[in-house]
């Protein structure tokens, strides 16, 4: 018995520490990206994790450089990019909301003609190449004014958002039975108020999660926001191309932007992460 004790005890230890190596590992990138950012330009291009920190690189990329030609402070926008991503994605996320749940459970409920293919026409939105309808898109754009607007680029990422959302939501809505929804319409309840104070808090796990993963995406996007976008709603992903010219790359601000850039996905995982958990989970496997 002592000696299947220690086996197991060692058993955990092994694993533990198995565990803990790959959580380095995975993490590394993301603490080597923070490592950068600190590092002054005289010290960017050492590979030592013992160096001297400096937030100048932070101060420089929202107050501007101040030794940027003869004393003159360099115009920093990059606030005004971040403000961008902020409410082109947030927008994006409510927009494909609006859409994507009553279409998930339209999908889950009702049988009707080329059901099947149309929800493989919504999946193969998200899975399609971007720079297969990039060109055409920025022609339509260009031709209805859309170009380079908060409009336009919420409308395109659509692209990247409600496909994700409605195959997520439809999973949950085939999950609820119907004769919930058949008990609370013989209480007398109008179909309306049984969706907004039952269907929805069922699935708010996967709401959450899709939502989440919609926010991710959309604001990860590089090539829409590049195409379709100019300099009144350029994103934090393109804005941050800026830093690197053909005479100087200035690594060690465009790290300082990445992480502020991850700040609003590392908040929101957070501040969801009990439905996130259980959103990923909960619907993977039905009966």
């Amino acid at each position: 018995m002592e000696t299947n004790s220690i086996n197991k005890r060692l058993a955990g230890l092994l694993s533990d520490g198995f565990l803990a190596v790959y959580f380095l590992f995975a993490l590394f990138p993301i603490l080597w990206m923070v490592l950068v950012s600190l590092k002054s330009g005289e010290e960017l291009f050492t590979t030592q994790f013992i160096f001297h920190p400096t937030l100048e690189n932070y101060r420089a990329i929202f107050f501007g450089d101040t030794r940027v030609g003869a004393g003159v402070v360099a115009k920093q926008e990059f606030p005004q990019y971040f403000l961008n991503s902020l409410i082109a994605s947030t927008g994006a996320v409510i927009l494909s909301l609006l859409v994507g749940v009553p279409a998930a459970y339209a999908l889950a409920r009702f049988n009707f003609k080329g059901k099947e293919d149309l929800a493989f026409t919504f999946l193969s939105f998200r899975f399609a190449p971007e720079m297969v309808v990039i060109i055409p898109l920025s022609v339509i754009y260009r031709q209805l004014g859309l170009y380079d607007t908060y409009f336009g680029i919420i409308w395109v990422y659509q692209l990247v958002t409600l496909p994700l959302l409605i195959w997520v939501l439809r999973s949950y809505f085939e999950d609820i039975s119907p004769d919930i929804e058949q008990a609370a319409m013989i209480d007398g309840y109008p179909w309306w108020r049984i969706f907004w104070n039952i269907l929805l808090p069922l699935v708010r796990p996967g709401l959450a999660a899709a939502a989440l993963l919609a926010f991710v995406f959309a604001w990860n996007n590089f090539i829409f926001p590049l195409v379709l976008g100019g300099s009144h709603v350029q994103t934090v992903t393109v804005a941050s191309l800026g830093y690197i010219s053909s005479a100087q790359g200035f690594f060690n601000r465009m790290a300082a932007a990445s992480v502020i850039s991850s700040i609003p996905q590392i908040v929101l995982a957070l501040s969801i992460q009990r439905y996130l958990i259980r959103g990923l989970s909960f619907g993977a496997v039905k009966g």
